[in-house]
Protein backbone atom coordinates (compact mmCIF):
# COMPACT_ATOMS: atom_id res chain seq x y z
CA UNK A 1 0.00 0.00 0.00
CA UNK A 2 1.14 3.52 -0.73
CA UNK A 3 2.36 5.71 2.09
CA UNK A 4 -0.45 7.86 3.58
CA UNK A 5 1.12 11.13 2.58
CA UNK A 6 2.89 10.06 -0.64
CA UNK A 7 2.85 12.93 -3.14
CA UNK A 8 0.73 12.33 -6.23
CA UNK A 9 2.52 11.43 -9.42
CA UNK A 10 3.37 14.48 -11.49
CA UNK A 11 1.52 14.52 -14.82
CA UNK A 12 3.63 13.64 -17.79
CA UNK A 13 4.38 16.66 -19.94
CA UNK A 14 2.50 16.79 -23.24
CA UNK A 15 4.38 15.66 -26.31
CA UNK A 16 5.65 18.24 -28.77
CA UNK A 17 2.91 17.53 -31.36
CA UNK A 18 0.25 18.16 -28.73
CA UNK A 19 1.95 21.32 -27.51
CA UNK A 20 2.12 22.59 -31.09
CA UNK A 21 -1.59 22.03 -31.82
CA UNK A 22 -2.82 25.46 -30.59
CA UNK A 23 -0.16 27.26 -32.63
CA UNK A 24 -0.94 25.24 -35.76
CA UNK A 25 -4.68 25.81 -35.33
CA UNK A 26 -4.09 29.52 -34.87
CA UNK A 27 -1.95 29.56 -37.98
CA UNK A 28 -4.61 27.66 -39.95
CA UNK A 29 -7.29 30.12 -38.85
CA UNK A 30 -5.24 33.12 -39.98
CA UNK A 31 -4.46 31.57 -43.34
CA UNK A 32 -8.09 30.47 -43.80
CA UNK A 33 -9.10 34.10 -43.33
CA UNK A 34 -6.60 35.09 -45.98
CA UNK A 35 -7.96 32.53 -48.43
CA UNK A 36 -11.57 33.59 -47.83
CA UNK A 37 -10.74 37.25 -48.42
CA UNK A 38 -8.78 36.28 -51.53
CA UNK A 39 -11.72 34.26 -52.87
CA UNK A 40 -14.20 37.11 -52.31
CA UNK A 41 -11.86 39.77 -53.71
CA UNK A 42 -11.01 37.67 -56.77
CA UNK A 43 -14.66 36.85 -57.48
CA UNK A 44 -15.51 40.56 -57.33
CA UNK A 45 -12.86 41.17 -59.99
CA UNK A 46 -13.95 38.25 -62.15
CA UNK A 47 -10.84 36.20 -61.38
CA UNK A 48 -10.32 32.72 -59.98
CA UNK A 49 -8.57 32.54 -56.62
CA UNK A 50 -7.59 28.95 -57.39
CA UNK A 51 -5.86 30.07 -60.58
CA UNK A 52 -4.00 32.79 -58.71
CA UNK A 53 -2.74 30.23 -56.21
CA UNK A 54 -1.81 27.44 -58.63
CA UNK A 55 -1.30 28.67 -62.17
CA UNK A 56 0.72 31.89 -62.23
CA UNK A 57 4.37 32.85 -62.03
CA UNK A 58 6.73 30.24 -60.57
CA UNK A 59 3.95 27.74 -59.93
CA UNK A 60 3.67 27.26 -63.69
CA UNK A 61 7.36 26.42 -63.92
CA UNK A 62 7.12 23.89 -61.10
CA UNK A 63 4.07 22.29 -62.72
CA UNK A 64 5.86 22.01 -66.04
CA UNK A 65 8.84 20.32 -64.39
CA UNK A 66 6.50 17.89 -62.63
CA UNK A 67 4.66 17.03 -65.83
CA UNK A 68 7.39 17.11 -68.48
CA UNK A 69 10.68 17.07 -66.62
CA UNK A 70 13.64 19.35 -67.17
CA UNK A 71 14.78 20.81 -70.46
CA UNK A 72 12.23 23.56 -71.10
CA UNK A 73 13.48 27.10 -71.64
CA UNK A 74 12.30 30.43 -72.98
CA UNK A 75 14.51 32.86 -74.89
CA UNK A 76 13.47 36.47 -74.37
CA UNK A 77 13.81 39.22 -76.99
CA UNK A 78 16.74 40.73 -75.08
CA UNK A 79 18.66 37.45 -75.32
CA UNK A 80 18.07 36.22 -71.74
CA UNK A 81 17.34 32.52 -71.43
CA UNK A 82 14.92 31.36 -68.74
CA UNK A 83 15.54 27.67 -68.12
CA UNK A 84 13.50 25.47 -65.80
CA UNK A 85 16.79 24.08 -64.50
CA UNK A 86 16.73 27.07 -62.15
CA UNK A 87 13.95 25.37 -60.16
CA UNK A 88 15.02 22.76 -57.63
CA UNK A 89 13.30 19.39 -57.90
CA UNK A 90 11.74 18.42 -54.55
CA UNK A 91 8.45 20.29 -55.01
CA UNK A 92 7.93 18.98 -58.58
CA UNK A 93 8.76 15.46 -57.37
CA UNK A 94 6.08 15.72 -54.69
CA UNK A 95 3.60 17.16 -57.20
CA UNK A 96 4.25 14.24 -59.51
CA UNK A 97 3.88 11.72 -56.69
CA UNK A 98 0.61 13.20 -55.45
CA UNK A 99 -0.74 13.42 -59.00
CA UNK A 100 0.07 9.73 -59.49
CA UNK A 101 -1.85 8.55 -56.43
CA UNK A 102 -4.80 10.99 -56.48
CA UNK A 103 -7.11 12.55 -59.10
CA UNK A 104 -5.44 15.92 -58.54
CA UNK A 105 -3.83 17.78 -61.42
CA UNK A 106 -0.17 18.69 -61.12
CA UNK A 107 -1.08 22.29 -60.27
CA UNK A 108 -3.61 21.33 -57.62
CA UNK A 109 -1.19 18.76 -56.22
CA UNK A 110 1.33 21.58 -55.80
CA UNK A 111 -1.23 23.61 -53.86
CA UNK A 112 -1.97 20.67 -51.54
CA UNK A 113 1.74 20.11 -50.93
CA UNK A 114 2.19 23.78 -50.08
CA UNK A 115 -0.82 23.90 -47.75
CA UNK A 116 0.28 20.80 -45.85
CA UNK A 117 3.88 22.02 -45.77
CA UNK A 118 2.76 25.37 -44.35
CA UNK A 119 1.15 23.58 -41.40
CA UNK A 120 4.31 21.52 -40.88
CA UNK A 121 6.32 24.73 -41.08
CA UNK A 122 4.10 26.34 -38.44
CA UNK A 123 4.68 23.38 -36.13
CA UNK A 124 8.43 23.57 -36.79
CA UNK A 125 8.58 27.30 -36.06
CA UNK A 126 6.73 26.67 -32.81
CA UNK A 127 9.14 23.85 -31.90
CA UNK A 128 12.20 26.04 -32.45
CA UNK A 129 10.82 29.11 -30.67
CA UNK A 130 9.44 27.08 -27.77
CA UNK A 131 12.76 25.32 -27.28
CA UNK A 132 14.62 28.63 -27.09
CA UNK A 133 12.08 31.00 -25.51
CA UNK A 134 9.07 29.04 -24.25
CA UNK A 135 5.62 28.04 -25.47
CA UNK A 136 4.03 31.50 -25.38
CA UNK A 137 6.75 32.98 -27.57
CA UNK A 138 6.45 29.95 -29.84
CA UNK A 139 2.75 30.61 -30.32
CA UNK A 140 3.37 34.29 -31.04
CA UNK A 141 6.17 33.48 -33.51
CA UNK A 142 3.88 31.22 -35.52
CA UNK A 143 1.11 33.82 -35.61
CA UNK A 144 3.54 36.56 -36.67
CA UNK A 145 4.76 34.36 -39.51
CA UNK A 146 1.12 33.85 -40.52
CA UNK A 147 0.32 37.58 -40.65
CA UNK A 148 3.33 38.76 -42.63
CA UNK A 149 2.29 41.06 -45.50
CA UNK A 150 3.34 38.45 -48.09
CA UNK A 151 2.01 35.45 -46.15
CA UNK A 152 -0.27 34.66 -49.10
CA UNK A 153 2.76 32.98 -50.69
CA UNK A 154 2.62 30.37 -47.93
CA UNK A 155 -0.67 29.16 -49.47
CA UNK A 156 0.52 29.15 -53.08
CA UNK A 157 1.99 26.31 -55.14
CA UNK A 158 5.44 27.75 -54.44
CA UNK A 159 8.36 26.18 -52.59
CA UNK A 160 8.62 28.68 -49.71
CA UNK A 161 6.38 26.72 -47.33
CA UNK A 162 8.05 23.41 -48.13
CA UNK A 163 11.50 24.86 -47.63
CA UNK A 164 10.56 26.61 -44.38
CA UNK A 165 9.11 23.37 -43.02
CA UNK A 166 12.31 21.45 -43.76
CA UNK A 167 14.53 24.26 -42.47
CA UNK A 168 12.56 24.72 -39.24
CA UNK A 169 12.64 21.05 -38.34
CA UNK A 170 16.31 20.78 -39.31
CA UNK A 171 17.08 23.63 -36.92
CA UNK A 172 15.01 22.01 -34.20
CA UNK A 173 16.95 18.78 -34.74
CA UNK A 174 20.16 20.77 -34.31
CA UNK A 175 18.94 22.37 -31.11
CA UNK A 176 18.06 18.97 -29.65
CA UNK A 177 21.22 17.15 -30.79
CA UNK A 178 19.61 14.97 -33.45
CA UNK A 179 22.48 15.21 -35.90
CA UNK A 180 21.42 12.59 -38.44
CA UNK A 181 17.88 14.03 -38.66
CA UNK A 182 19.32 17.52 -39.07
CA UNK A 183 21.57 16.31 -41.88
CA UNK A 184 18.77 14.52 -43.71
CA UNK A 185 16.42 17.49 -43.44
CA UNK A 186 19.19 19.83 -44.59
CA UNK A 187 19.75 17.59 -47.63
CA UNK A 188 16.03 17.76 -48.48
CA UNK A 189 16.04 21.53 -47.99
CA UNK A 190 18.96 21.66 -50.41
CA UNK A 191 16.75 19.93 -53.00
CA UNK A 192 14.05 22.57 -52.55
CA UNK A 193 15.62 26.00 -52.99
CA UNK A 194 19.09 27.46 -53.63
CA UNK A 195 19.05 28.96 -50.13
CA UNK A 196 19.23 25.42 -48.80
CA UNK A 197 22.91 26.15 -48.31
CA UNK A 198 21.87 28.20 -45.27
CA UNK A 199 20.61 25.06 -43.55
CA UNK A 200 23.78 23.19 -44.48
CA UNK A 201 25.90 26.01 -43.05
CA UNK A 202 23.91 25.94 -39.82
CA UNK A 203 24.56 22.20 -39.46
CA UNK A 204 28.27 22.58 -40.16
CA UNK A 205 28.79 25.51 -37.78
CA UNK A 206 26.80 23.87 -34.99
CA UNK A 207 28.79 20.65 -35.49
CA UNK A 208 32.10 22.53 -35.40
CA UNK A 209 31.12 24.26 -32.14
CA UNK A 210 29.95 20.95 -30.67
CA UNK A 211 33.19 19.26 -31.69
CA UNK A 212 35.27 22.05 -30.14
CA UNK A 213 33.21 21.85 -26.95
CA UNK A 214 33.77 18.09 -26.73
CA UNK A 215 37.52 18.51 -27.18
CA UNK A 216 37.60 21.17 -24.48
CA UNK A 217 35.66 18.95 -22.09
CA UNK A 218 37.93 16.00 -22.83
CA UNK A 219 41.05 18.06 -22.13
CA UNK A 220 39.54 19.34 -18.90
CA UNK A 221 38.96 15.74 -17.84
CA UNK A 222 42.52 14.82 -18.70
CA UNK A 223 41.51 12.43 -21.45
CA UNK A 224 44.11 11.40 -23.98
CA UNK A 225 42.41 12.40 -27.25
CA UNK A 226 44.66 10.44 -29.69
CA UNK A 227 43.74 7.10 -28.11
CA UNK A 228 40.14 7.83 -27.24
CA UNK A 229 37.58 6.01 -29.39
CA UNK A 230 34.96 8.28 -30.96
CA UNK A 231 31.62 8.20 -29.17
CA UNK A 232 28.37 7.24 -30.87
CA UNK A 233 27.31 10.89 -30.60
CA UNK A 234 30.43 11.99 -32.48
CA UNK A 235 29.73 9.42 -35.20
CA UNK A 236 26.15 10.65 -35.61
CA UNK A 237 27.36 14.23 -35.70
CA UNK A 238 29.87 13.41 -38.44
CA UNK A 239 27.22 11.55 -40.39
CA UNK A 240 24.88 14.54 -40.20
CA UNK A 241 27.66 16.83 -41.43
CA UNK A 242 28.38 14.54 -44.39
CA UNK A 243 24.74 14.06 -45.38
CA UNK A 244 23.65 17.71 -45.08
CA UNK A 245 25.12 19.04 -48.37
CA UNK A 246 24.16 16.08 -50.55
CA UNK A 247 20.87 17.55 -51.77
CA UNK A 248 22.09 20.95 -52.90
CA UNK A 249 25.45 19.69 -54.15
CA UNK A 250 23.86 16.78 -55.98
CA UNK A 251 21.42 18.96 -57.89
CA UNK A 252 23.97 21.66 -58.72
CA UNK A 253 26.43 19.08 -60.01
CA UNK A 254 23.68 17.39 -62.02
CA UNK A 255 22.77 20.74 -63.64
CA UNK A 256 26.44 21.30 -64.46
CA UNK A 257 26.58 17.88 -66.10
CA UNK A 258 23.29 18.48 -67.93
CA UNK A 259 24.44 21.83 -69.32
CA UNK A 260 27.97 20.60 -70.04
CA UNK A 261 29.43 23.53 -68.10
CA UNK A 262 30.75 21.71 -65.07
CA UNK A 263 30.25 22.63 -61.41
CA UNK A 264 29.48 26.27 -62.24
CA UNK A 265 26.77 25.43 -64.75
CA UNK A 266 23.99 26.28 -62.31
CA UNK A 267 25.35 29.82 -61.97
CA UNK A 268 25.01 30.22 -65.73
CA UNK A 269 21.41 29.06 -65.50
CA UNK A 270 20.72 31.66 -62.81
CA UNK A 271 22.51 34.31 -64.87
CA UNK A 272 19.97 33.67 -67.61
CA UNK A 273 17.34 34.82 -65.14
CA UNK A 274 19.54 37.80 -64.18
CA UNK A 275 20.01 36.34 -60.72
CA UNK A 276 23.34 36.82 -59.00
CA UNK A 277 25.00 38.04 -55.83
CA UNK A 278 26.40 41.57 -55.94
CA UNK A 279 26.51 42.43 -52.25
CA UNK A 280 23.36 44.55 -52.49
CA UNK A 281 24.63 47.01 -55.10
CA UNK A 282 21.71 46.54 -57.50
CA UNK A 283 19.19 46.71 -54.67
CA UNK A 284 20.77 49.92 -53.38
CA UNK A 285 20.52 51.45 -56.85
CA UNK A 286 16.88 50.36 -57.05
CA UNK A 287 16.12 52.04 -53.70
CA UNK A 288 18.01 55.19 -54.68
CA UNK A 289 16.02 55.42 -57.90
CA UNK A 290 12.78 55.66 -55.87
CA UNK A 291 13.83 59.13 -54.70
CA UNK A 292 13.59 60.71 -58.16
CA UNK A 293 9.98 61.78 -57.56
CA UNK A 294 7.81 62.43 -54.54
CA UNK A 295 5.31 59.55 -54.66
CA UNK A 296 7.98 56.93 -55.28
CA UNK A 297 10.18 58.49 -52.59
CA UNK A 298 7.74 57.16 -50.02
CA UNK A 299 8.41 53.67 -51.36
CA UNK A 300 12.14 54.31 -51.00
CA UNK A 301 11.69 55.39 -47.40
CA UNK A 302 9.60 52.31 -46.72
CA UNK A 303 12.28 50.03 -48.19
CA UNK A 304 15.01 51.63 -46.09
CA UNK A 305 12.91 51.34 -42.94
CA UNK A 306 12.11 47.71 -43.75
CA UNK A 307 15.73 46.75 -44.26
CA UNK A 308 16.76 48.63 -41.12
CA UNK A 309 14.08 46.77 -39.13
CA UNK A 310 15.32 43.41 -40.40
CA UNK A 311 18.90 44.23 -39.47
CA UNK A 312 17.84 45.52 -36.03
CA UNK A 313 15.87 42.34 -35.35
CA UNK A 314 18.83 40.20 -36.38
CA UNK A 315 21.23 42.17 -34.17
CA UNK A 316 18.72 41.88 -31.32
CA UNK A 317 18.80 38.11 -31.74
CA UNK A 318 22.59 38.20 -31.53
CA UNK A 319 22.54 40.33 -28.38
CA UNK A 320 20.00 38.08 -26.69
CA UNK A 321 22.14 35.02 -27.25
CA UNK A 322 20.09 33.27 -29.90
CA UNK A 323 21.67 29.86 -30.67
CA UNK A 324 24.48 30.05 -33.19
CA UNK A 325 22.83 27.68 -35.64
CA UNK A 326 19.79 29.95 -35.89
CA UNK A 327 21.97 33.04 -36.34
CA UNK A 328 23.99 31.43 -39.12
CA UNK A 329 20.87 30.24 -40.92
CA UNK A 330 19.03 33.55 -40.59
CA UNK A 331 22.06 35.63 -41.55
CA UNK A 332 22.61 33.70 -44.77
CA UNK A 333 18.92 33.84 -45.74
CA UNK A 334 18.87 37.60 -45.15
CA UNK A 335 22.11 38.12 -47.06
CA UNK A 336 21.01 36.09 -50.07
CA UNK A 337 17.63 37.83 -50.20
CA UNK A 338 18.87 41.40 -49.74
CA UNK A 339 22.15 41.19 -51.61
CA UNK A 340 21.02 39.30 -54.71
CA UNK A 341 20.58 41.12 -57.99
CA UNK A 342 17.33 39.30 -58.75
CA UNK A 343 13.99 40.94 -59.45
CA UNK A 344 13.36 43.27 -56.53
CA UNK A 345 9.65 42.52 -56.24
CA UNK A 346 10.51 38.96 -55.21
CA UNK A 347 12.61 39.95 -52.20
CA UNK A 348 9.73 39.99 -49.67
CA UNK A 349 8.83 36.37 -50.39
CA UNK A 350 12.49 35.34 -50.39
CA UNK A 351 12.60 36.56 -46.78
CA UNK A 352 9.77 34.27 -45.65
CA UNK A 353 12.11 31.42 -44.57
CA UNK A 354 14.01 33.79 -42.25
CA UNK A 355 11.49 33.12 -39.47
CA UNK A 356 13.97 33.36 -36.54
CA UNK A 357 14.19 37.09 -37.19
CA UNK A 358 10.63 37.29 -35.84
CA UNK A 359 11.56 35.91 -32.43
CA UNK A 360 12.34 39.29 -30.77
CA UNK A 361 8.95 40.59 -31.95
CA UNK A 362 7.30 37.38 -30.75
CA UNK A 363 8.88 37.83 -27.33
CA UNK A 364 7.55 41.39 -27.16
CA UNK A 365 4.07 40.23 -28.23
CA UNK A 366 4.16 37.44 -25.64
CA UNK A 367 4.78 39.97 -22.86
CA UNK A 368 1.48 41.74 -23.57
CA UNK A 369 -1.75 40.78 -21.88
CA UNK A 370 -3.52 37.97 -23.71
CA UNK A 371 -6.43 40.23 -24.69
CA UNK A 372 -4.11 42.85 -26.14
CA UNK A 373 -1.93 40.39 -28.03
CA UNK A 374 -5.06 38.68 -29.43
CA UNK A 375 -6.52 42.00 -30.56
CA UNK A 376 -3.25 43.07 -32.19
CA UNK A 377 -2.85 39.69 -33.92
CA UNK A 378 -6.42 39.85 -35.23
CA UNK A 379 -5.83 43.32 -36.65
CA UNK A 380 -2.63 42.17 -38.33
CA UNK A 381 -4.40 39.09 -39.71
CA UNK A 382 -7.10 41.23 -41.32
CA UNK A 383 -4.51 43.61 -42.77
CA UNK A 384 -2.46 40.69 -44.11
CA UNK A 385 -5.54 39.08 -45.68
CA UNK A 386 -6.60 42.28 -47.40
CA UNK A 387 -3.10 43.05 -48.62
CA UNK A 388 -2.61 39.48 -49.85
CA UNK A 389 -5.84 39.61 -51.86
CA UNK A 390 -4.90 42.99 -53.31
CA UNK A 391 -1.37 41.80 -54.09
CA UNK A 392 -2.32 38.56 -55.82
CA UNK A 393 -4.98 40.28 -57.86
CA UNK A 394 -2.39 42.82 -58.97
CA UNK A 395 1.29 42.33 -59.68
CA UNK A 396 1.63 39.46 -57.21
CA UNK A 397 4.83 37.61 -56.34
CA UNK A 398 7.14 37.09 -59.31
Amino acid sequence: MAAPHAPPHAPRPASLPRRAVPAVLGYAAVRALGLVVLAVWSAARGKSALTLLTARWDSLWYTRVAELGYGYQVRLPNGDVHSNLAFFPLLPWLERLLHAVTPLSYAHAGLVVSLVASLVAAAGIFAVAEHVYGARVGMCAVLLWAVLPVAAVQSMAYSESLFTALAAWALYALLTGRWVSAGLLAALAGLTRPVGGAVVAAVWVAAAVSFARDRGAARADGARLPTRAPSSSAVRRLLGVLVAPLGAAGYVLWVGHRTGKGPLGYLDVQAGWRNGFDGGYAFARFVAARFTSFPSALVGVGLIVGVALLLWLYVTGVRRGQPLGLLVYTGIVLALALCASSYFGSKPRLLLPAFPVLFPLAAALARLRTSRSALLTAALAIASAVYGAFWLNGSGPP
